[in-house]
């Protein structure tokens, strides 16, 4: 695009060869205003050019111009088409198959500009600029498929079929908005050479409680002139903005220069000149503007192609400090090769967290004009620069973005699909993660549904909400009256209860996540009335009752069963199998009972009350596999493994009133 489309002014011209300069009146006229940036006119004389020329390469030739002028304008469709018009009137440069596909970049077409990408390859390998373009593609389409999260729609209340653009907010509230357009109502009545349309003015309008825009209304003659206007920034008291002034004269082109004004209540005062181009620059020749603010208000970042020291080409951002009078002071610092590259970095943002914001199109991008983020580095100097991606980013132009104070929601420009005209204003906002909970507690016996079930979650934010199942076992936790139970950055910690049950415990997180997300859980109770509640296999060696250490990890059950339960007392059941013991003198009971007495002691060791447990020999009473069934097995491995099933460690709740703390019962 045309830079100064939506900048008003701040395009550096692009200067054909002396060679590829056509003969000819109209030839000349048109290669001035070229030259000169009036590229909407440079486009109509092209095209009358064309008419009266008689050669054919020359035809090419200005066929190629046309393209190029609708480039800089911005229009890409059209440029495409009088690009592959020149192709079809063999022009000899074969770089119009690169533009062929940057035209088809910026319009989301990266398949297509690829197979263009090649094509200038095959003709003209040694340019890198065609294997960027491939990459950029490949880049794109993975953005493009995998957005991030931001929520973007046209502000249709402040957009016009013209160019509405870089909002910046005026109040302390940030209820009010100055933006720049070229709507019929601006100052200037002389169409800009460039795009064919008004100089931009600066336009104001508030929004109401219920987010409606007021009818924009241009700011006062103080502000708008017969040139362009554009591009407001205010300080944090909102009483001074800073803005971009380029003068307007019939066939003369003008650099662009920040401007201050101060503001009291509705009403501004006279304008005064940043001084901000080098002493012998000739004024005509350079422009400056896109001021942007730091949070203190002690620096001006700003776009400009002056030739300051480090400049990388095109436009640069620069760093200038000001005085307490909000003036420049000093030299203007270039923000170095990780900002700055060999085309146009401007639009530039400065957060409340000293982050910058601009945009680019020399950095990797999805098509034009992109927006991109860097840290702050430190005084005055940023990098890690990141594109924004899709879809604040796309194939269109985006520039000019801006924050609402410390939300993450505010405001960039651009052409892309979808809006009233040119380029407009867009909002966009990072919508909030939702998260819900919700859930069954079903019966572990009968798999049946548990009615009146409670279910209670406790957040590490100090929240505390409970529910109980209703007929289906069914819970919820999903919206809270404006509100939702389930809050981003937050663990929490889940009980399900219900008397006769053993309570199950459990843990969400919402910590990290960067998607919305509803966890569904299904809770299993088990029942405590009247029955033995199997273990993980606790195994133990023939004749021996010592624990193994395999067996020490399952009993990590029973034990979170029992701080789970405090107000339960257990009977530890141990069983051996049906072969006799000739150990011990009591036999498979006497063993099995030092069995379950192993297990308690573990379990003391961990710090659970003696009180809360009773161990019993079962000796080989309750074998999971009969003896009679063991001695059928065709393999003494089968049999051994049968065996080691029935020495094992199961556990009955006896009470449901036991008193922590107090080693007894209610």
């Amino acid at each position: 695009m045309t830079t100064r489309k939506i900048l008003v002014g701040l395009s550096m011209c692009l200067l054909f060869s002396s060679a590829a300069i056509a003969q000819g009146r109209l030839a000349e006229e048109a290669d001035d205003a070229y030259n000169k940036g009036f590229y909407f006119n440079a486009i109509e004389l092209y095209k009358k050019a064309y008419t009266v020329e008689k050669k054919a390469a020359v035809k090419a030739e200005l066929i190629f111009k046309v393209a190029e002028s609708y480039r800089m304008i911005g229009d890409v469709q059209q440029a495409q088409v009088w690009y592959e018009k020149a192709n079809k009137a063999q022009y000899t440069d074969p770089v119009s198959y690169y533009w062929i596909g940057e035209m088809q970049r910026q319009q989301s077409l990266y398949a297509e500009a690829i197979a263009s990408y090649n094509k200038y390859k095959e003709k003209k390998s040694n340019d890198p600029r065609a294997d960027a373009g491939i990459a950029a593609c490949s880049m794109a389409q993975k953005w493009k498929d995998s957005p991030t999260r931001y929520s973007v729609d046209p502000e249709v209340l402040l957009n016009t079929p013209s160019f509405d653009y870089s909002p910046s907010f005026s109040d302390k509230k940030n209820e009010s908005v100055v933006f720049s357009s070229t709507r019929p109502a601006s100052t200037g009545t002389s169409p800009d050479a460039i795009v064919g349309e008004a100089f931009a003015d600066l336009f104001t309008s508030s929004r109401d409680r219920l987010g409606k825009w007021s009818e924009p209304v241009k700011l006062p003659l103080e502000i708008n002139t017969e040139g362009a206007e554009a591009t407001p920034i205010f300080n944090s008291k909102r009483t001074v903005m800073y803005f971009t002034r380029c003068p307007a004269e019939k066939k003369k082109i003008f650099g662009c220069d920040i401007w201050m004004s101060k503001k009291v209540g509705n009403n501004y005062s006279a304008p005064v000149m940043l001084k901000l181009k080098p002493g012998t620059a000739k004024d005509d020749t350079l422009t400056v503007g896109h001021p942007a603010l730091n949070d203190d208000e002690t620096m001006l970042v700003f776009a400009t192609n002056s030739p300051y020291p480090g400049q990388k080409g095109g436009k640069d951002l620069y760093m200038v400090r000001l005085d307490k009078d909000g003036m420049p002071t000093g030299t203007p610092a270039n923000l170095g090769a990780e900002i700055n590259t060999a085309k146009d970095e401007m639009f530039p943002f400065i957060r409340f967290d000293g982050s910058l914001y601009f945009s680019s199109n020399g950095h990797q991008g999805m098509g034009g004009m992109d927006l991109y983020h860097a840290e702050k580095t430190g005084d005055g100097t940023w990098g890690q620069v990141e594109n924004l991606k899709a879809p604040l980013n796309s194939a269109a132009d985006e520039v000019g973005i801006s924050f609402d104070g410390e939300h993450d929601r505010g405001f960039f420009t651009s052409n892309r699909a979808g809006g009233k005209g040119q380029h407009d204003i867009w909002r966009f906002h990072m919508p909030n993660l939702e998260f819900a909970l919700q859930g069954n507690v079903y019966d572990k016996v009968t798999g049946m549904p548990i009615t009146g079930a409670k279910v209670t979650v406790v957040g590490t934010n100090g929240s505390n909400f409970s529910a109980l199942t209703d007929d289906n076992g069914g819970f919820a936790f999903i919206e809270s009256g404006k509100d939702r139970y389930i809050k981003e950055n937050t663990s929490y910690s889940i009980l399900a209860e219900k008397e006769g049950y053993l309570v199950v415990k459990d843990q969400i997180t919402t910590v990290g996540l960067t998607e919305s997300t509803t966890f569904v859980k299904e809770y299993f109770l088990e029942p405590i009335i009247n029955r033995a509640i199997q273990l993980p296999q606790i195994l133990y060696d023939v004749d021996q009752f010592f624990l193994r250490p395999e067996s020490k990890d399952s009993l990590e059950t029973l034990y979170i069963t029992l701080v789970d339960n405090p107000n339960i007392v257990v009977e530890l059941r141990s069983h051996t199998d049906a072969r006799p013991t000739r150990k011990y003198k009591g036999g498979n009971k006497e063993l099995s009972q030092l069995r379950a007495q192993s297990c308690v002691n573990y379990l003391i060791e961990k710090g659970i009350d003696p009180a809360r447990m009773v161990p019993i020999g079962m000796g080989p009473d309750e074998p999971v596999i009969p003896m009679d069934v063991i001695k059928k097995m065709a393999t003494r491995e089968e049999q051994e493994a049968a065996h080691q099933k029935n020495r094992r460690t199961d556990f009955k709740v006896l009470r449901t009133d036991f008193v922590p703390g107090t080693g007894s019962t209610n």
